[in-house]
């Protein structure tokens, strides 16, 4: 047990490689203008758009930091900003057209990656996996 790595330890080598293949396969489909800092806070937009304290929460970054990555992505056409329907006075972050596109690959990538987890794995233990992990937000993610 005592060579063993941590299970966090593990879960951060597995995001890792995600994190890894989505980005080479952005940059392989022709968007070479992201960087893995504004890819992290723009995979915690929600599908209705978030406001930027959420984001910056959700990243675990300052809100000055979000405010930069999310003004590059808004200069390079990824994110746009919109009224809040439910604050007049705030605004939401929501992918623009050509930030659709780049979920659209990562989604890709990721079903890939699940693909080939389950062809090593097997569906019963990458099952089990997924239901543990899910268990494990309970008490990791207050975003859930």
């Amino acid at each position: 047990m005592a060579d063993q790595l941590h299970p966090g330890v593990l879960m951060f080598v597995a995001v890792r490689h995600i994190e890894t293949r989505v980005v080479d396969a952005i940059v392989a489909a022709g968007f070479d203008d992201i960087t893995l800092a504004q890819a992290r806070v723009a995979a915690r937009i929600g599908d209705e758009g978030s406001r930027l304290t959420e984001l910056a929460a959700a990243a675990q970054v300052t809100k000055q930091t979000a405010g930069a990555m999310v003004d590059q992505l808004e200069r390079a056409g990824y994110v746009e900003r919109i009224p809040d329907p439910s604050d007049a006075r705030a605004k939401l972050v929501q992918f623009a057209p050509r930030g659709r596109e780049v979920l659209a690959v990562a989604r890709r990538v990721e079903e890939e990656i699940r693909a080939e987890w389950e062809q090593h794995l097997g569906v019963r233990r990458l099952r089990e996996l997924t239901d543990s992990l899910e268990k494990l937000r309970e008490i990791t993610d207050p975003w859930a």
